[in-house]
């Protein structure tokens, strides 16, 4: 089970300090909405899951297969998009282009492709989710 606190910093318009494990980092609103742009905005981090969760997948995919990965890139976007099941409503989209080096033929690559649908984050991202909110 994975666990991160994020601890509001008033003394900074909207920034986050964030602990996870024995990591810290910070988040910020962009510039645009007030924030400071001191570290990556929500969207980002979430984005930032999904691609650091998908090169992993691939990269322990790779190895148990014994296959010669050499690197993997995943670019990712978030964009608002006409729901073609809801019209006049916007649904989230969620582009994530994977380039991967290294020799593969065409099954392998679709190997590769399906790996990328496995990993965590895309499947807490894509499956029935509940989140439970407690306010102290």
């Amino acid at each position: 089970m994975a666990h991160v606190t994020v601890k509001s910093n008033t003394s900074k318009k909207y920034q986050q300090e964030i602990k996870a494990a024995s990591h810290s980092f910070v988040s910020d609103a962009p510039e645009s909405v007030g924030g400071l742009a001191t570290g990556p905005d929500p969207h980002e981090l979430l984005l930032a899951s999904l691609g650091s969760c998908t090169a992993i997948t691939l990269e322990m995919y790779a190895a148990k297969k014994g296959w010669d990965l050499k690197s993997v890139n995943v670019a990712l976007q978030e964009e608002q998009v006409d729901d073609p099941a809801n019209p006049g409503k916007k649904v989230s989209k969620i582009t994530r282009d994977i380039k991967v080096e290294g020799s593969f033929d065409a099954e392998q690559m679709e190997s590769l492709k399906s790996a990328a649908d496995r990993c965590p984050i895309h499947k807490l991202l894509n499956g029935p989710k509940q989140i439970e909110t407690v306010l102290n």
